[in-house]
């Protein structure tokens, strides 16, 4: 109800449940009214009744959207945010899932609101890039089906030509996660026929008017609609609608719900294909036998539309032409006729059209459905098609007043079921409702045994000459005696003459009225027949989306079974929607049509009373007044009608119920009128509301006269006493001003006998004071020569020796402050910048190279912090080095640019070498081939060296066995040589069980690294460092006694690899370069 319109404008009520008295008349004048003055939504309780204004209004802006966001549904004016967000809110709050169903006949804004309702709910929800993406996808889900499924009528310039249910699915919070659409009956037979002044879908059109040349070019297009047949050969243009920005914008949306640019190609590909199908002109010629056959005319549109899918000619043209019949095992081909060969090209572009339709919608739902697994709430849409009633009513409006029906039948169960759940709820006795239940209606039409469908199917599945007069005829036996089934022999039979009942018709008695269907094509429609040549063709072709679109027409899949009909699908989709929408709490938009010639604010009562008679809003209403036509909670009720007694005026201490009830039992309205729940208040007619809002009215007035009375007098009295304080505030100005002129005059006359006496006195002073300044000035001049002289004579022998110490600490400090604020610009920018800028002073220098050092740490602190743990542990292992051999091996200098790799032969890479490493069982360190110095000749020979965290092993390289397994407690020290070789000495200790045999002489082509990994290995291992001997004469122990081992530096050793020489037998000679 709206709270700014009062209840006693019945013609311009809000709800039409309050109207009294409810006549069709009230009802209708009541929709014009609100209608003219720009309210085109109306409510029959939380049912919306939307009419199309067919212009734009200012009512959808961001305001209107804040304005009904998480406001209550009846608290503001009537509008389709409105239900929107009562339908939301109850989504996220009350975790009911929900379902908008939008019903009324073409051209009534179904498409409009639905876009309304999606808009609306998406403003709504919470921001976010994901959740933004999400509703995106959603939104611009729109435009492309418009364009696939939409087109021109006579009576809607953007009508869908086809049934949209969308399921938008939620998380906990509220946010959009994603969505299902599904879709119902394309009207596919306008591909191949349409009447004139209506138009094809909009995709032809788009695609000739916004495809640039070089897509036509490569679609093999003309931009001419008049060059198509499926286009009837008429001009495109179409007032108020640019079809080249809507191809933009649909290509645009594609893009925003993921459409690959290969598959947008390939979808236009096929719709050019679908296009091109109907300029494939056939020719008639008869065969020796005497049949008549039919070939290609114009060998050219055929050849593009085969270049266009990857597929020969031949093959096309043979299926278009001919077909194939197998009964048993045997195959027989026939050709057709004229009639048949056209009749297969329409049947093959309106299956070809279909399928790319539903692999259309398909698609959209990959992009926008949620992933498994998740619990949703859903909000589902529902778009679909009105009743039809038109002059000739074929299959396609059998099918969609079937539809409508059923939608009848959940609309008033669930309407019931509201209002007998809300008695219930609040303790109200529920008295049943008679309205007119139309299950008889569904059941012949939808009974699996005896309905109109069934028998459909069964004539279409019935050998021998079938027809649609075979068809009637069964239909007049098994429904002769039927209320709602009429036809010429029914008639007959009952001895009725109805002229206006033609042949080969039927009639339907449906509750939104009497509809008259030509039987004419019945069969033919709901067999959908499609020659397994053609379905065989189109999946021979090579174009992968055509391909897929007909699996059936696999040679190794061949069934002779017979596809389901489309009744028969059709029905299944019905039962599977109603099924959805029983489980969902459900709202209702009712859109009407205001006029058939899409004029803007233009009510046509006549058009109007039919649309309102066969939506069965008159019976809605007086099912929701079949109880208690109004009823609000005692909150709000007290607030609006508490003046009405004075127990409860202006303040009510008591629970809002009990005020409710003290309030009534004073107004004489007998008790049947009124129940009270217990949340709410219920009213049963709305002449009794009507009689409230009429005494809160009078009362209102009269508060208003009294409060009007009372600041009448308040303002006179003030106005009084104002008056009477200014006029005091004047005489005491006026008095007070008078008083202060005499004062000034007697001032005046006294102040001039002051002036001149003090002139005369003043001039006496004045002679007597030049005097004194006179004698003053000579006492001043004297005494500050004198005091001068006393200073310069102090200041001479106790201040002149601490001046130079003060400027000396100024000047300074300013020297520093200069210097630091030059040193602040001038300093390095990267770690390996040594520059430091010189101190300008000596006195400086200590405290410049102290800065110095500590901005060096700091950098290098910073450029450690940014360190992987890999290079960190690199450069530590660098250090080591450093600490080791710097200053102390020649060959240090050289390893400082090799980097530390630590596994040199591959382990991971070679097979043969992994094995090795499994020896030791613990984690590798370093990896390396080394030469191995025999104690009894001074030979080398290879050894594999592995250092792990516990052992070193030394292995044979060609049968990758160990040799040697050495714990690295068994290491003593380590001696090398200060030359660029790479000879060390492992010294082991005496209890050793390996170095029985002695010390190792070994080779390293990666010397400085090995020992700093040994060093650091036996750190780790041991908490010991390694021993490490820099010299050129060692002693070593052999198995036979101690070595004397003597480094010499000679050019004979001309290689890396050191001369090793035996000098008896206890001494050794090494050759390095």
């Amino acid at each position: 109800m709206e709270a700014t319109t009062s209840l006693l404008d019945a013609a311009a009520v809000g709800d039409l449940v309050l109207l009294d008295p409810l006549t069709e008349e009230s009802l209708l004048r009541t929709l014009q009214e609100r209608f003219q003055r720009g309210d085109i939504y109306t409510y029959i309780g939380s049912v919306v009744i939307s009419v199309n204004p067919y212009r734009s209004l200012p009512i959808y802006t961001p305001e209107k959207v804040q304005e009904y966001h998480n406001c209550s549904f009846f608290a503001v004016k009537p509008h389709i945010y409105a239900i929107a967000d009562d339908a939301y809110r109850s989504l996220r709050d009350r975790d009911q899932d929900q379902c908008i169903l939008i019903t009324g006949e073409s051209g009534a804004g179904k498409t409009e609101a639905s876009k309304l309702v999606m808009s609306y709910v998406a403003a709504v929800c919470s921001k976010g890039e994901e959740v933004d993406k999400v509703k995106e996808q959603l939104l611009q889900s729109n435009p492309v089906l418009e364009a696939f499924g939409n087109a021109k009528t006579i009576r809607n310039d953007n009508s869908s030509r086809f049934g949209k249910y969308m399921d938008v699915e939620f998380d906990f919070k509220g946010q959009p996660l994603g969505g299902v659409i599904s879709n119902y009956l394309l009207e596919k037979s306008r591909i191949v026929q349409h009447v004139k002044s209506e138009r094809n879908f909009h995709i032809f059109y788009q695609l000739l008017a916004g495809g640039s040349a070089q897509m036509l070019q490569q679609l093999k297009l003309r931009q001419d609609c008049r060059h198509y047949v499926y286009l009837n050969g008429e001009s495109s243009d179409l007032p108020g609608v640019d079809d080249a920005a809507n191809f933009r914008a649909m290509q645009d949306a594609m893009r925003v719900i993921g459409f690959s640019p290969t598959e947008v190609t390939a979808l236009l590909e096929v719709t050019a294909v679908v296009l091109k199908l109907g300029n494939v002109q056939l020719s008639s010629s008869f065969q020796a036998s005497g049949m008549e056959s039919c070939s290609i005319a114009e060998p050219q549109e055929l050849q593009e539309i085969c270049e266009l899918i990857g597929l020969d000619p031949g093959i096309l043209e043979q299926a278009l032409c001919t077909r194939t019949v197998k009964a048993r095992n045997e195959t027989v081909h026939t050709t057709l006729s004229v009639p048949q060969g056209y009749y297969g090209r329409d049947a093959l572009a309106k299956n070809i059209y279909s399928r790319l339709f539903d692999w259309l919608v398909n698609r959209i739902n990959t992009s926008i459905q949620v992933k498994s697994g998740n619990q949703r709430k859903v909000m589902g849409v529902l778009d679909i098609y009105g009743f039809e009633i038109f002059q000739d009513n074929s299959f396609e409006q059998f099918i969609i007043n079937y539809c409508n029906e059923k939608l009848q039948q959940i609309f008033i169960l669930m309407t019931l079921k509201e209002e007998q759940e809300e008695y219930i709820r609040e303790g109200i006795k529920w008295t049943p409702v008679e309205f007119f239940d139309n299950t008889i209606i569904c059941n012949l039409i939808e009974n699996s045994k005896g309905g109109i469908l069934a028998m459909l199917d069964e004539e279409c599945l019935r050998p021998g000459v079938v027809n649609e007069d075979t068809f009637l005829t069964k239909l007049n036996q098994l429904f002769a005696t039927h209320k709602h089934y009429e036809s010429r022999e029914t008639q007959n039979a009952r001895h009725i003459m109805d002229a206006s009942l033609p042949p080969r018709c039927f009639r339907i008695h449906h509750y939104a009225g009497k509809v008259t269907y030509n039987v004419t094509g019945f069969i033919e429609k709901n067999n959908d027949l499609l020659f397994r040549d053609l379905s065989q063709a189109m999946w021979a072709a090579r174009h992968a989306l055509l391909h897929s679109l007909f699996p059936e027409g696999d040679p190794q899949k061949v069934s002779l079974k017979l596809p389901p009909t489309a009744g028969f699908q059709f029905k299944a989709s019905v039962a599977t929607l109603m099924k959805n929408l029983y489980s969902k709490n459900p709202n209702y938009i009712r859109c009407i049509k205001p006029n058939e010639t899409k004029s803007a604010m233009l009510f046509t009562p006549e058009l109007v009373l039919e649309q309102v008679r066969y939506l069965g809003l008159m019976e809605n209403v007086r099912v929701r007044r079949a109880g208690y036509a109004f009823r609000q909670l005692y909150g709000s009720f007290l607030g609006r009608y508490k003046m009405l007694n004075r127990r409860t005026w202006p303040r009510w201490a008591g629970s809002d119920r009990e005020g409710a009830e003290v309030l009534l039992a004073e107004l004489p309205y007998p008790p049947e009128e009124r129940a009270f729940g217990h949340t709410k208040i219920f009213i049963r007619s709305p002449h009794t509301l009507f009689d409230l809002e009429r005494r809160r009215q009078e009362r209102v007035v009269q508060l208003a006269t009294l409060i009007q009375k009372i600041f009448r007098g308040w303002r006179c009295r003030t106005q009084y006493q104002l008056m009477r304080k200014s006029q005091i505030i004047i005489s005491a100005w006026f008095r007070g001003n008078a008083q202060k002129n005499k004062y000034k005059q007697m001032k005046r006359s006294a102040l001039l006998i002051q002036a001149y006496a003090r002139g005369w006195k003043s001039r006496r002073l004045l002679r007597e004071l030049k005097s004194q300044r006179q004698r003053h000035t000579a006492a001043a001049t004297i005494a500050a020569y004198w005091k001068g002289f006393q200073v310069r004579r102090a200041y001479r022998r106790y201040f002149r020796s601490g001046a130079s110490a003060c400027l000396a600490n100024f000047i300074y400090r300013r020297l520093v402050q200069k210097f630091l604020v030059g040193l602040e610009k001038n300093l390095p920018v990267s770690l390996m910048d040594r520059t430091w800028p010189p101190p300008p002073y000596k006195f400086l220098a200590n405290a410049n190279q102290e800065l110095k050092s500590i901005f060096y740490r700091w950098k290098c602190k910073k450029y450690r912090e940014q360190l992987t743990p890999q290079r960190k542990a690199l450069l530590q292992a660098k250090l080591c080095a450093s600490e080791l051999f710097k200053d102390k091996k020649t060959l240090y200098s050289k390893s400082l640019q090799q980097p530390f790799q630590g596994e040199y032969l591959g382990l991971t890479q070679n097979p043969k070498y992994q094995k090795l490493q499994a020896v030791a069982k613990d984690k590798l360190v370093m990896a390396d081939t080394v030469r191995k110095v025999n104690r009894a000749n001074g030979k080398t020979v290879p050894r594999l060296l592995l250092l792990t965290t516990k052992h070193l092993v030394l292995a044979d390289p060609k049968a990758a066995q160990p040799k040697t397994v050495l714990s690295l407690e068994d290491i003593r020290s380590v001696s090398v040589t200060r030359f660029s070789d790479g000879f060390l000495a492992l010294h082991l200790k005496e209890t050793s069980t390996v170095g029985a045999k002695g010390d190792f002489l070994l080779v390293s082509d990666h010397l400085i690294e090995l020992v700093t990994r040994l060093h650091q290995t036996l750190l780790e291992a041991t908490a010991q460092e390694l021993p490490l001997h820099i010299t050129d004469q060692f002693s070593t122990r052999f198995q036979k006694g101690d070595v004397a081992v003597t480094i010499v530096e000679s050019p004979k050793a001309g290689g890396a690899v050191p001369v090793c020489r035996k000098r008896g037998s206890h001494k050794m000679e090494i050759l390095v370069h």
